[in-house]
C-alpha cells in the first residue's frame, strides 16, 4: 500500500469554486455551544490557502447521525459562526447543501467569502453514496479538496463522489495524515515500536497482523492483553477475554515468533473485584491474575518495561490505552506510556480517540510529533487499508 495523493498546489484555484470536504463533526453541549473546536481549527491552513490563491471555499461536512432527515439540533450554523471568528473573513452559512438556491448563493457570495453548506447527512444519499446526490454536490464546485481525514474511511457521497468528476487533491490536514502514517508504515526508522491497547482484541486483530510484518516490537495493554495472556495459557481471573479469538491470537503469537518480533505482555497488574469506578485497586505482582479479580491496568513492572522499549524507539505508533484511564485509580499505566511516548526521541504518532483523549488529559500533546484527527480512519490505515477518500483523489485529472 502506497500512501500518496495529489496536493493542493496541483490544483488551479484562482476564480474557482473549491468544494472542500471538512470534518466539522464537533462536540456541542445541551445548548448547542461548541465545546471543542479542534477539528475546525485543523481546517484553517487549507481554507486560508484557498482564499489566498483566489479560490472560493465551499465547505461540506456531516454532523451527528440525523439518518437522512432534517434535525434542527444538528444544523451547521454554530460551526459557521466559529469558523468566521477563527478565519477572520466572512463565512456565509446556507440552509441546504444542494439545489438551485445553493448554486445561486455560491455564485453571489462576495470574493473572499467562505460558504458553509448544511449538514450533508440531512440527505440519505450521502451515506448511501447515491449517484444523483454525488452529482448534486459536485455541481457546487469546479475543483474538490478532501481535508476530512476522520471521514476518509467512508465511501460516502460527500467524501468520494466529487473526486470522480472534478479535479481533486488532498488538503493540508489530510496531507499531514498521509505523510505521518506513510512514515510509520512504508519506510520507518528502526526500531519501529507499536503500542496497542483498548478493550477488545477483535477490534485490533487486523492491525496486529499488519504491524507484525513491519514492526520490531509490539507492546500490548488494555483489556485486549488478557486474551493474549489466556492464549498463552496464563490465568487471567475475571479479566476480559474473548474466547472466540484465542486461536487467532495464538496464530499471531506464532507469526511474531517466526518473524522475530517481540510481543510484550503485562508482567503485573492493577486489579479490582468489580468493574466500577469506586472499586478498590489491588496490586498483583505476578503475570497470573488470581481468581475473583479482573485486571483494569498494567502494573509498575510492566510500565517500566514498556517505557524502556518506547524510549528506545526510532519510530513509534500508539493506538489504545493501557487500562481504564478514565478512572484515576486505573490511569497510571496509560500515564506511564504517555509520558514515555512524549519523551521518545524518535518519530511519534498517536491514533485512536481514546489514546488522543489520554494524551490530552495528561497534558502531553505538544510533545507528540503527530496526533491523528481520525480514530476509525487511522485504525484502518494501520490495518493496511487504503482509505476510499484518499484512493479516489486524482481520479479526474486537473
Amino acid at each position: 500500500m502506497k500512501l500518496e495523493a495529489p496536493r493542493l498546489e496541483d490544483l488551479e484555484l484562482k476564480g474557482r469554486r473549491v468544494l472542500v470536504r471538512v470534518d466539522f463533526n464537533v462536540p456541542q453541549d445541551a445548548h448547542g455551544a461548541i465545546t471543542d473546536d479542534t477539528r475546525i481549527q485543523a481546517a484553517l491552513p487549507t481554507l486560508r490557502e484557498i482564499l489566498a490563491r483566489g479560490g472560493r471555499p465551499v465547505l461540506m461536512t456531516h454532523l451527528g447521525r440525523p439518518k437522512g432527515k432534517v434535525d434542527e439540533g444538528l444544523r451547521t450554523t454554530p460551526m459557521g459562526k466559529r469558523l468566521a471568528e477563527l478565519l477572520g473573513t466572512p463565512v456565509r452559512k446556507l440552509d441546504e447543501c444542494i439545489g438551485p438556491a445553493v448554486l445561486k448563493a455560491i455564485a453571489e457570495a462576495p470574493a473572499g467569502t467562505t460558504v458553509l453548506l448544511e449538514n450533508v447527512r440531512f440527505h440519505a444519499g450521502d451515506e448511501a453514496n447515491d449517484p444523483a446526490f454525488c452529482a448534486a454536490l459536485a455541481a457546487n464546485g469546479d475543483a474538490f479538496v478532501n481535508d476530512a481525514f476522520g471521514s476518509s474511511h467512508r465511501d460516502h457521497a460527500s467524501v468520494t463522489g466529487p473526486a470522480r468528476v472534478l479535479p481533486s487533491a488532498a488538503g493540508r490536514l489530510l496531507e499531514k495524515e498521509i505523510a505521518a502514517f506513510g512514515r510509520v508504515l512504508e519506510a520507518p526508522a528502526r526500531p519501529l515500536v507499536a503500542v496497542l491497547g483498548g478493550a477488545k482484541v477483535s477490534d485490533k486483530l487486523k492491525v496486529v497482523d499488519h504491524l507484525l510484518d513491519r514492526c520490531d516490537a509490539l507492546l500490548v495493554g488494555g483489556g485486549m492483553a488478557y486474551t493474549f495472556l489466556a492464549a498463552r495459557g496464563q490465568k487471567v481471573g475475571k479479566s476480559l477475554v474473548q474466547q472466540d479469538q484465542l486461536d487467532t491470537v495464538r496464530a499471531a503469537l506464532a507469526k511474531a515468533a517466526a518473524r522475530k518480533v517481540d510481543i510484550l505482555l503485562p508482567l503485573d497488574h492493577v486489579c479490582a473485584e468489580a468493574f466500577a469506578q469506586d472499586a478498590k485497586p489491588i496490586a498483583v505482582d505476578a503475570a497470573d491474575v488470581p481468581d475473583g479479580l479482573m485486571a483494569l491496568d498494567i502494573g509498575p513492572k510492566t510500565r517500566a518495561l514498556y517505557a524502556e522499549r518506547i524510549r528506545a524507539a526510532k519510530t513509534l505508533v500508539w493506538n489504545g490505552p493501557m487500562g481504564v484511564f478514565e478512572w484515576e485509580a486505573f490511569r497510571a499505566g496509560t500515564a506511564a506510556v504517555g509520558k514515555a511516548v512524549a519523551e521518545c526521541p524518535g518519530y511519534t504518532v498517536i491514533g485512536g480517540g481514546d489514546s488522543v483523549a489520554a494524551i490530552e488529559l495528561l497534558g502531553l500533546a505538544s510533545a507528540i510529533d503527530h496526533i491523528s484527527t481520525g480514530g476509525g480512519a487511522s485504525l484502518e490505515l494501520l490495518e493496511g487499508t487504503l482509505l476510499p477518500g484518499i484512493a479516489v483523489l486524482g481520479a479526474k485529472k486537473a
